[in-house]
């Protein structure tokens, strides 16, 4: 099954890339994860989104979030951001946490809640 797969190319390749910058200007999130093999990524012509798979099935996005922030609310906002996207919902899942400031890019303006 292609949904099965572990990295799947998106309808509409750009989606991944739209979705990957949606949650990423989400307050509390530090960086996209591909999980521990990788294995987490949507497949686009000569790249890949890390962090973000989308299949005709399900749709997940994997992050890390700061610690200075409520999980929870980092991890609802950022389904939220990634189903506003797409107009499907999205399973989020927080692969590891930091105290690090954000990725290159991924800066927030607002101090930590």
């Amino acid at each position: 099954m292609m949904g099965d797969a572990p990295t799947d190319q998106a309808e509409g390749g750009s989606s991944a890339k739209d979705v990957a910058e949606a949650v990423l200007a989400v307050p509390g999130v530090a960086a996209l994860d591909s999980g521990p093999f990788g294995a987490v990524a949507t497949y686009l012509p000569g790249e890949r989104v890390n962090g973000v798979r989308i299949s005709p099935e399900d749709a997940s996005v994997h992050i890390v979030v700061d610690l200075r922030y409520d999980l929870r609310r980092v991890a609802d906002t950022a389904a939220a951001a990634a189903a506003d996207v797409l107009g499907r919902p999205f399973v989020v899942v927080i692969e590891d946490v930091t105290t690090e400031p954000s990725a290159p890019g991924t800066e927030h303006e607002r101090t930590a809640e």
